[in-house]
C-alpha cells in the first residue's frame, strides 16, 4: 500500500465526490479536506469546480488559505479544475471583490471566460502527457488562462485558448475530466503525487 498515494479533495464546495471516485479509479487513496489538520494528512490536493469567490472566502473562513498557501509552496501537488484554476494562480484579470487565491502557478486567469451556464459546453481537448487520443472536457462557465510565466507548460489549448497547465508539482484545466468516465486527468495527477511521495 505504500505506493498508494493519499489525496484529498477540498470539501468546501463543488464536485467533491465525483472527483473522490475518480482519483480511486486510478488507483489513489481519496478523502475529504476541510481543516488544515486534514490537509497536513495528504500526500496531494485536488480543488474542485464550483464558484472560486465563494470557495475562497470558506477557505478562509474554514482557517484554510495560510495552510494552502504554505503546502502549495513548499511542493505538495495541487490540481485546480475550473473554480480550481482560478485558485491556482497567480493573478485573476476580474477579480471579485475581496477575491483571494491560493497561487503556485505562474499565469494570469480570465473566470467564466467561455460564458455563462447556459453557454456550457463539451469538446475533445489534446493534453500532453496524456496518451489514448483527446480527453473529453467539460466546459461549464469555465476560465481560461490569458498568459503563463516562463516555467508554466501550457499543456492543452482549445480554440486559441490556454485551457490546461502544469507547473512542477501543480496541474489546472479550465474543464471538469471528474463530469466523465474518462480518469485519464486524474491518473496523470496520481502519477505526479507518487513521483514526489
Amino acid at each position: 500500500m505504500s505506493d498508494t498515494p493519499l489525496i484529498g479533495v477540498l470539501a468546501l464546495q463543488g464536485d467533491v465526490r465525483e472527483h473522490l471516485i475518480a482519483l480511486a479509479s486510478a488507483d489513489a487513496l481519496a478523502r475529504p479536506v476541510r481543516r488544515p489538520e486534514e490537509l497536513a494528512e495528504v500526500d496531494g490536493l485536488v480543488i474542485p469546480g464550483g464558484e472560486s469567490t465563494t470557495m475562497s472566502k470558506l477557505a478562509a473562513l474554514f482557517g484554510m488559505l495560510g495552510p494552502l498557501r504554505a503546502r502549495v509552496r513548499t511542493g505538495m501537488p495541487v490540481y485546480g479544475t475550473c473554480a480550481g484554476m482560478i485558485l491556482l494562480a497567480e493573478k485573476i484579470l476580474d477579480p471579485r471583490s475581496g477575491q483571494e487565491t491560493v497561487g503556485g502557478i505562474d499565469m494570469i486567469v480570465r473566470r467564466n471566460a467561455f460564458g455563462r451556464q447556459n453557454e456550457s459546453f463539451e469538446a475533445a481537448i489534446d493534453v500532453v502527457g496524456v496518451d489514448g487520443g483527446p480527453v473529453e472536457g467539460v466546459f461549464i462557465r469555465a476560465p481560461w488562462v490569458e498568459s503563463v510565466g516562463a516555467d508554466t507548460e501550457v499543456i492543452a489549448e482549445h480554440d486559441g485558448h490556454i485551457v490546461a497547465v502544469r507547473q512542477e508539482n501543480a496541474l489546472a484545466t479550465s474543464f471538469h475530466p471528474e463530469l466523465t468516465g474518462d480518469h485519464r486527468m486524474h491518473a496523470l495527477f496520481v502519477d505526479m503525487v507518487r513521483a514526489v511521495k
